[in-house]
């Protein structure tokens, strides 16, 4: 069947490549803006380095993980192209709303809903594009949106920063229009790129599904029913409404009732240690005041929850995919990696530079412009690099190319890590980062390539959802906030960060498993799928 794959680039293939990439640029300029504005807000809602993990990584990731199921089951089914347009118009008026805010509740809802707008990016986003181009490019692509998101990281560092910066420095006498703090001017200004790619995305050309691979997909009858469906099947509470309606049997109910209470037992330990760790003050929601440490685990108790409920939803509605993902052991443990992968990534990279001003004495609109320039350099370089690399190796060493490039970024990059920390001044900082970048930024292309193609190409929306939601849950929802806790407890910012890099570990353990199983498991597919 490989030799009858398309080869040849299609018409429109780069102009939708880069609407995608600007996609993932845009969401991770909305998402992590919050990063370099995290002491000016601490400053102004009088909160911690916990509470800006929680903003940072778990009140977003919730919304994001849920939502993720739904809007990747859709882009399975829709027109994703349309999709796309109204989520990025959805978490731009999200974020425009992080301007108006006062309060932590206020910034909260602005997080949760930029939360929702972007978890349809990486499902429709990618699967759609794999739809554009032949298989044998498919590093060089994934190569191109990691560099995409490098770039938004750095350009909200960049305009976050800077707009922050130069708004306080003009209203330095207290005469801001609206009364607007430049951190909520910087909101403000994240939120307008987006509203512009709405309208180009709006008007691109759905590919046919499959025609890449030589797999014929026929079209969804009803995607925004089956969305819905997923939606109520996972969602605490409405899913045993669902079960009681399909008249799930007395196994089913049990094994989902003593999950609940295990993960119940599990998050009430964890907001016990945490309370014991580093007592915080409560959150003001309005009239109700809430034990930052109960929000957070609660949080991933819910998610950790619905992980269940998907995967039993999927079991009865879905049993084809549930077959093809779970009895693929390349692409659970694919998932694993890169979750550990997010816990290590988002935890150093939400205090980036709360550390460079820590401890370098460095001013907002010099950690802007300087860090933000660099990572974003970087982020791209190293993404481009990698990415066709893996590419190469992958022909030359059938199964186990793309893994190795994979392993070799994921295992040397935290060593590097305490050499970069470490540095005397901001200036060794900054080279000694863009070793490290370079390094860091090469496993996302391979990974992301090995996990799609373990899959049929009707379930990559899906697939998506799935590594979103575990990757989301339990690595943006517990990355930052660790950092944060460890930081409060210890006042040692730069040791919390380090500390982190512990789960390198496992990711090498599961990396060196995954290059030898990964050829043996995707040339399974077609028998885990019949």
């Amino acid at each position: 069947m490989s030799a009858a794959l398309p080869t040849a680039i299609p018409k429109g293939a780069k102009y939708a490549l880069v609407l995608i990439a600007l996609t993932n640029a845009i969401s991770l300029l909305d998402r992590q803006i919050l990063a370099i504005l995290a002491p000016a807000i601490k400053r102004d809602l009088n909160i911690g380095d916990a509470e800006m993990g929680l903003l940072y990584g778990t009140v977003f990731a919730l919304f994001y993980a849920l939502f993720s199921l739904p809007l990747g089951r859709l882009a399975d089914g829709w027109v994703r192209s349309k999709l796309l347009a109204l989520s990025i118009g959805f978490w731009s008026a999200a974020t425009a709303l992080g301007g108006m805010a006062n309060g932590f509740a206020m910034l909260a809802v602005s997080r949760l809903g930029v939360g929702i707008g972007e978890a349809s990016a990486q499902p429709a986003g990618t699967s759609l594009i794999y739809d554009y181009w032949p298989k044998h490019r498919r590093g060089f692509v994934m190569a191109v949106l990691a560099s995409a998101i490098a770039l938004g990281l750095g350009g909200s560092l960049v305009l976050g920063g800077v707009a922050a910066a130069d708004w306080d420095a003009a209203f330095a006498s207290g005469t801001a229009p609206l009364g607007l703090k430049g951190w909520q001017f910087a909101f403000l200004v994240a939120s307008l790129p987006g509203f512009v790619l709405a309208l180009f995305m709006w008007r691109l050309r759905e590919p046919e599904r499959g025609a890449m691979d030589g797999i014929q997909t026929p079209p969804d009858p009803a995607p925004f029913r089956a969305s819905w469906n997923v939606l109520a099947a996972v969602t605490p509470g409405f899913n045993w409404l669902a079960m009681g309606r399909r008249g799930a049997p007395g196994a089913y109910w049990r094994f989902n009732l003593i999950a609940l209470a295990g993960i119940v037992l599990a998050m009430w330990g964890l907001v016990t240690l945490c309370t014991a760790l580093s007592p915080r003050p409560p959150l003001d929601f309005g009239a109700v005041s809430v034990n930052p440490h109960l929000l957070q685990w609660s949080v991933i108790g819910f998610g950790l929850f619905v992980i269940v409920n998907l995967m039993q939803n999927m079991a009865v509605t879905d049993a084809q995919a549930f077959r093809v993902i779970t009895r693929s052991p390349t692409l659970l443990m694919v998932m694993a990696v890169g979750t550990l992968q997010s816990v290590l990534n988002y935890g150093m990279m939400s205090f980036n530079p709360s550390f460079l001003m820590k401890y370098y004495g460095l001013s907002l609109k010099d950690t802007a412009l300087q860090f933000g320039l660099v990572s974003a350099g970087m982020g791209i370089l190293g993404p481009l690099f990698w990415g066709p690399l893996s590419d190469w190796l992958q022909k030359r060493f059938p199964g186990v190319g793309r893994a190795y490039v994979a392993l070799f970024c994921m295992g040397l990059s935290p060593l590097i890590s305490f050499w970069v920390y470490h540095a005397p001044d901001a200036t060794a900082f900054y080279w000694r980062f863009v070793a490290y970048s370079m390094v860091l930024t090469g496993w996302l292309p391979p990974l992301y390539a090995i996990m799609y193609e373990q899959v049929l190409p009707r379930m990559r929306g899906t697939t998506s959802s799935v590594y979103l939601l575990v990757s989301t849950i339990l690595g943006l929802g517990i990355g930052p906030y660790v950092v944060g806790v460890l930081s409060d407890a210890s006042g040692d910012l730069r040791g919390s960060m380090l500390t982190i890099n512990a789960v390198g570990i496992a990711i090498v353990v599961l990396m060196l498993v995954v290059a030898r199983r990964a050829q043996r498991d995707e040339n399974a597919l077609m028998e885990r799928a019949a």
